[in-house]
């Protein structure tokens, strides 16, 4: 028999599915009743794996209830989606002609199905991803303060900085509580900050990000950060390459990782210099070392052994 291939398209109110390669199609409300009846159908096929595009937050409910049903399941970036629909000449946008495509994409390409995070690693996530729109919030409503000539709405952007900074404070105990009553985060938080450059909130960005860092080898680690770089070549013109895609919120991470790394990390500073003097841009020795922090974090928590100096 053939591998059946699922994609789903998730908007606010309802899931649009295609079936391959039977072409089958139908929709459900993304709701309590509607999750129960796609997971019984999709239990009843047996699908070789399950596409769901990221769209904003709303797969979010999906990707857990077909996970916990234990259905393959992947979520997949929707840039590779909208590029797959151009390669094969799909330029009609519906929601259930977006299913099709999710679905013939799934069936090309047979991305790797990952395990889902459990409910205190999602937590884990949703507080750090809060506690940086805090700061975002501080240091935009700062910039406004400064910005304003009205008395009025400088004591208004006054009151909200003072909201936020006090919700800050709030959030981190909510963080490292969640971290140190879990042994199995104490004992990686304690592995990610023997490196040299990664503080505590580091390492607890780290755990909400990726929490496949120490199960996948050093290719993939660095391809799901977005570090791994791509060759451009065609015929004799050879571009140079470069790096894209990936978690753009561990990515950041790991530059901030990278910049501490440069000054203060014993080998890394001597290899961040190197490559300087070398002729290479500050910019892309800075993304090697950060290269260099990710695939060394992935392989102490692979062998459960703190950063030793060499």
């Amino acid at each position: 028999m053939d591998a059946i291939y699922v994609g789903i398209d998730v908007s606010k109110d309802r899931l649009d599915v295609h079936v391959r390669p039977s072409g089958e199609a139908f929709a459900v409300a993304r709701d309590g009743k509607g999750l129960e009846e796609l997971v019984a159908r999709l239990q009843a096929i047996s699908p070789a794996l399950i596409a769901v595009e990221a769209t904003g937050g709303f797969e979010t409910i999906v990707a857990a209830a077909l996970a916990g049903a234990q259905l393959p399941l992947v979520v997949v970036n929707p840039a590779q989606i909208r590029h797959f629909a151009q390669a094969v000449g799909q330029r009609a946008k519906t929601d259930p002609i977006d299913a099709a495509v999710i679905a013939r994409f799934v069936e090309a390409v047979k991305p790797e199905p990952r395990a889902m995070p459990d409910q205190e690693a999602r937590l884990l996530a949703e507080l750090v991803s809060r506690r940086r729109q805090i700061i975002e919030m501080i240091v935009a409503e700062r910039q406004r303060e400064k910005r304003a000539e009205n008395v009025r709405v400088r004591k208004s952007l006054a009151r909200h900085i003072k909201v936020l900074e006090k919700e800050l404070p709030e959030i981190d105990n909510d963080i490292d509580t969640l971290v140190r009553g879990s042994p199995v985060w104490r004992a990686k938080e304690e592995l990610l900050v023997s490196f040299p450059g990664v503080s505590n909130t580091l390492a607890r960005t780290f755990l909400a990000e990726v929490p496949e860092l120490g199960a996948l080898n050093r290719r993939q680690i660095a391809s799901l950060a977005g570090l791994a770089p791509f060759t451009r070549q065609s015929g004799r013109w050879k571009g140079k390459s470069m790096i894209g895609g990936g978690r753009a919120k561990l990515r950041a991470g790991l530059y901030m990782a990278a910049l501490s790394a440069s000054r203060y990390h014993p080998q890394l500073k001597v290899f961040y210099r190197r490559l300087v003097t070398a002729g290479k841009p500050k910019m892309v020795a800075l993304i090697a070392v950060a290269r260099k922090v990710l695939t060394t974090l992935n392989a102490m928590l692979r062998d459960q052994k703190p950063w030793q100096p060499a």
